[in-house]
């Protein structure tokens, strides 16, 4: 069975089995709030990026942040991970950078006479992979593996990853030297690409004020950990999507297809991946039950980078919103009688 079938099955299994209730997403609600104000600590003035990132850990995502150097792409990666607890770890992505740099390796053993496999640095439960536009295409495919199935094969064994999983990569979309487009496979296993964007001005004033003294992260301290991060996702596996809002999540994504102005819609993965990201919206804002408005909040962040218009050779973000923004504005919009689990 494939991971897209495997996906689709686990989803509309956590559907049929018990919802979970208005309790246990209050009761989660202070730790991921702590997790947010942590974070937000180091990475100023950018709640909205902070709660992005929030969402793909709840929805058992990878987040891509595309987007110019020195906003803070590294860092929130770098906060995201010293926040969590658990094991982390980080691959800096060069030309030279082997697949085995990532996975790990099998090396022989005299004494044994049998190989021993050495662990690479994606055995972690977050893995920060930075400038990953300047990994070869074959070092990208064996990351590719890892997020796909949450396992990687070496010398044919399978060795399955740390539960919860999350990559957390970066990429500059403006430097082309000595780098290498990420394919649109590997793009569409990504939950979410979202860039970071420049501070405001009070932020900027903030970070001046401060020297650049206390943007290293040697005293941010765990908030939680990997066994707590792994109950919040499986609990947003459990939050109630109402029949009516599959329908409504089905037409957005079909609607991108059929679109004049796209070349390429949005996958079924991007159709799981919308439900999946509109559940964990709906826990930060302490519902146990999605509404229409969590499906459009996470949207854009979810099917931007899935969509390719006409005439453009690359992915563009103003482009595919507006293909999004259009197919939004004209479906109707379920009520609230249809999607409440009441």
């Amino acid at each position: 069975m494939n991971a897209a079938n495997q996906e689709a099955r686990a989803g509309a299994g956590s559907q049929e089995s018990s919802p979970a209730t208005a309790e246990a997403i209050s009761a989660v609600g202070p730790a991921l709030a702590r997790l947010s104000t942590a974070i937000n600590s180091v990475l100023r003035g950018k709640s909205d990026v902070v709660e992005t990132a929030l969402v793909c850990m709840l929805a058992e995502g990878h987040l891509l942040l595309d987007d110019v150097p020195g906003v803070g792409k590294t860092l929130l990666a770098k906060a995201m991970a010293a926040t969590m607890g658990g094991r982390w770890s980080r691959v800096q992505f060069t030309p030279d950078l082997l697949p085995t740099d990532v996975t790990g390796v099998s090396i022989w053993q005299p004494a044994t006479s049998t190989f021993e496999f050495r662990p690479g640095p994606v055995f972690a439960n977050l893995v920060v992979c930075d400038e990953i536009n300047r990994g070869p295409a074959k070092t990208q495919a064996a990351l590719l593996e890892a997020m796909e199935e949450s396992g990687v094969t070496v010398d044919g064994t399978r060795y399955p990853l740390a539960r919860p999983f999350l990559v957390i990569a970066t990429q500059n979309p403006f430097e082309q030297e000595g780098t290498y487009n990420l394919p649109e496979s590997q793009l569409d296993r990504f939950l979410i690409r979202s860039a970071v964007g420049y501070p405001d001005r009070d932020a900027e004033v903030d970070l001046l004020t401060g020297g650049g003294a206390d943007i290293t992260l040697p005293t941010l301290e765990a908030v939680t950990n990997a066994a707590e991060v792994a109950r919040f996702v499986r609990l947003t596996r459990t939050v109630y999507t109402a029949p009516a809002l599959l329908g409504y999540i089905a037409d957005i994504v079909r609607a991108t297809r059929d679109h004049p102005d796209a070349a390429l819609g949005a996958s079924p993965r991007g159709g799981l991946a919308l439900m999946r990201a509109s559940r964990a919206n709906a826990v930060l804002r302490g519902r146990s039950f999605v509404t229409p408005d969590d499906v459009r909040a996470v949207a854009h962040r979810v099917l931007d980078h899935r969509i390719l218009v006409r005439g453009l050779t690359r992915w563009n973000r103003e482009a595919s919103g507006a293909v999004i923004d259009e197919v939004i504005g004209r479906l109707p919009v379920p009520g609230a009688r249809s999607t409440s689990p009441n």
